[in-house]
């Protein structure tokens, strides 16, 4: 009983503080993070390490001003997205088509998991079955004449010596 006040108090707790934690503003870097620098580098505006960028700079100078008059994470990308384009946000959107570049790269690995498992099955249940010979049971073609010289030279080098 005591340990089902517990988790329900916790669970209380964190309900009460998520929207707080929600709803604070967004650090510089955060945003800077977002936002890729437009000087070709192809580094996030943050990360970019050209000595007075071009491009990083006066980005930077500009998301501290927006940050300064109160905007949000959202406004403040949506002001680069319609002053530089899509192509400036560091990560694509779930919008349109680029809903592709977030799932292509698992469902490339589920696909090829799964082909991979049918391949190990069918080999494992192949081998099982006896279908399959063990690599240690084929013995290569010749194999016996090859033994029957290889005594024979041996007989003769003992021979010899």
């Amino acid at each position: 009983m005591a340990r089902a006040m517990r988790v329900l108090a916790i669970a209380l707790v964190l309900g009460l503080a998520a929207p707080v934690l929600a709803q604070q503003p967004p650090t510089q870097r955060e945003v800077e993070e977002s936002l890729t620098c437009q000087c070709g580098c192809g580094l996030t505006v943050h990360a970019c390490n050209h000595i007075q960028c071009g491009s990083g700079e006066p980005i930077k100078k500009e998301i501290a001003e927006r940050l300064a008059r109160g905007e949000s994470k959202d406004q403040i990308l949506d002001a680069f997205t319609q002053k530089f384009g899509e192509k400036v946000l560091s990560s694509p959107t779930f919008q349109g088509f680029n809903w592709l570049a977030w799932v292509t790269p698992f469902a490339a690995l589920l696909v090829a998991g799964t082909i991979l498992s049918v391949v190990i099955r069918r080999r494992a249940r192949a081998t099982a079955a006896g279908l399959v010979p063990a690599p240690a049971d084929r013995a290569p073609p010749g194999t016996d004449a090859l033994r029957a010289r290889l005594a024979r030279e041996l007989a003769d080098l003992e021979r010899e010596s």
